[in-house]
């Protein structure tokens, strides 16, 4: 590719991505969402963490481990169990980071 092709590369997504991404900021208001769709995004924030978090804690080099030999899935149940009791999303980080690294080190 020469340089003028990278370059109206660059130009041509940046617009697209601007487009797409101000186009509810600028006719959102406009436009109102059946109530059904409205309910139904409430629970994307969830789902989105669990796509991120659920796989980290069961996938080790591209292979699924479920075990107790698997730190991570170890400490995700141990730390979900202390945010049930808790109820503290900070506390979770925290009681999840350390029981992870105590598992990890082998303490």
């Amino acid at each position: 590719m020469n340089d003028w092709e990278v370059w109206l590369v660059i130009v041509l997504l940046t617009l697209a991505t601007f487009i797409a991404r101000s186009g509810f900021w600028l006719v959102g208001h406009h436009i109102s969402l059946p109530k059904r769709v409205q309910e139904a995004l409430r629970y994307a924030p969830g789902c989105a963490l669990a796509a991120i978090i659920v796989p980290d804690l069961l996938l080790t080099n591209g292979q699924v481990e479920i075990g107790l030999s698997n730190p991570r899935l170890l400490a995700g149940l141990l730390a979900t169990a202390f945010f049930l009791v808790r109820r503290n999303m900070l506390q979770t980080i925290f009681f999840g980071m350390a029981v992870f690294t105590y598992i990890r080190l082998g303490l």
